[in-house]
């Protein structure tokens, strides 16, 4: 690819499973027409590894040295960036990046958000049965209120569950919104969610994580990698799959297999 610079390809980023920058970039030219669409015009954050998944790794969500590799867009008096395209994805990479993180709103509409999200984060002694089960209630939920909603995988212990929103709303309306929903599944059924975020309060229960909603929030993209052994992917996934694919079970070296297995109607909507 034109443009791109890459540095010590060789290089291991998951030592305990031996994955190399090289295969780490490959992922993510072979999925580019997959994820630029979840990260086109979106501002975001980055988790970046500078030396290895093992290490130190930070959280970065201003644009500093590289500057002529992002896109800037202030939100106030603070300056967050964005990626257009194919190359600068690649150059996050390059820079250490492994996971992208996304805000709710587009650039080209930022008054208006247009991506809720719903993180079923359980408790982690939970069974993954009931975790299922407590996904499809939440569904039940948005269907009751006519809204058509996606599942993903999250490469971690949970669920995410996406919303794509067409209606107008501010960020206040959009965020008292998804709260309003989270407050209902807990009322609903107290003994299985909780909003509290706190995580002593949090045993045998499912924290339906809605903050992320919120102007400044970010939630893993569609189609990232996380700085986890295995190197999973979050993966939007049909409902159908949703008893035969557990949340960490995608990673850079099956994703492959599960490509069929994505909501194709999601693309329509974004």
């Amino acid at each position: 690819m034109k443009n791109l610079n890459i540095t010590n390809p060789n290089k291991i980023l998951f030592p305990k499973d031996n994955i190399t920058k090289f295969e780490i970039i490959n992922y993510y030219l072979e999925i580019s027409k997959h994820i630029m669409p979840f990260l086109k015009n979106r501002l975001i954050s980055v988790i970046r590894c500078h030396k290895d998944i093992e290490h130190e790794c930070f959280f970065k969500k201003h644009p500093t040295t590289e500057r002529e590799y992002v896109e800037s867009f202030f939100v106030g008096q603070e300056e967050y960036f964005y990626i257009k395209n194919e190359v600068q994805l690649v150059q996050q990479v390059q820079f250490g990046t492994l996971e992208f993180h996304t805000w709710a709103g587009n650039v080209k509409n930022m008054k208006s958000p247009d991506m809720m999200i719903f993180d079923l984060d359980p408790d982690e002694k939970l069974p993954l049965k009931n975790l299922r089960e407590a996904v499809m209630k939440i569904k039940t939920i948005l269907d009751e209120l006519d809204l058509e909603s996606f599942l993903k995988t999250s490469g971690g212990k949970g669920y995410h569950i996406m919303v794509p929103f067409s209606a107008k709303k501010s960020w206040e309306e959009f965020y008292d919104f998804s709260k309003n929903v989270a407050m209902l599944a807990e009322q609903k059924w107290p003994k299985i969610f909780t909003t509290n975020i706190r995580k002593e309060d949090r045993k045998g229960k499912i924290f339906i994580d809605y903050l992320r909603n919120n102007k400044g929030s970010t939630c893993i993209a569609p189609f990232s990698t996380r700085a986890r052994s295995h190197a999973p992917i979050s993966m939007p996934i049909s409902w159908s799959c949703l008893d035969k694919i557990s949340p960490n079970q995608i990673t850079i070296k099956n994703y492959n297999s599960y490509l069929s297995s994505m909501p194709v109607k999601l693309f329509d909507l974004i």
